[in-house]
């Protein structure tokens, strides 16, 4: 991820395990990007349990690790903020 991306207020369905391989990620539980965010360095690992609602930017150019049982999903908080091409032909 770019410096500075950010990933809306979401949840996953399954478990999701986060490896950060390089860079420094910063983890929001909760609901809004403003809820206090968790820093994650180079070498650290999150567990996310599944629906755990949740957040994330990238403090600098990172490079993450997702692992879990398939199939992934992602669930929008807010649908406006989801970014693909079907969630804006069923608006």
């Amino acid at each position: 991820m770019p410096a500075g991306y950010k990933i809306p207020p979401h949840w996953h369905t399954n478990d999701e395990q986060l490896t950060i391989i390089t860079g420094t990620f910063l983890l929001h539980m909760g609901d809004s990007m403003d809820a206090p965010g968790h820093e994650l360095g180079a070498g650290s690992f999150h567990f996310l349990p599944g629906k755990m609602h949740h957040a994330a930017e990238a403090k600098q150019e990172t490079v993450v690790q997702i692992d879990g049982m398939g199939p992934f999903d992602i669930h929008y908080i807010n649908p406006a903020d989801n970014p693909s091409k079907s969630a804006a032909l069923t608006k």
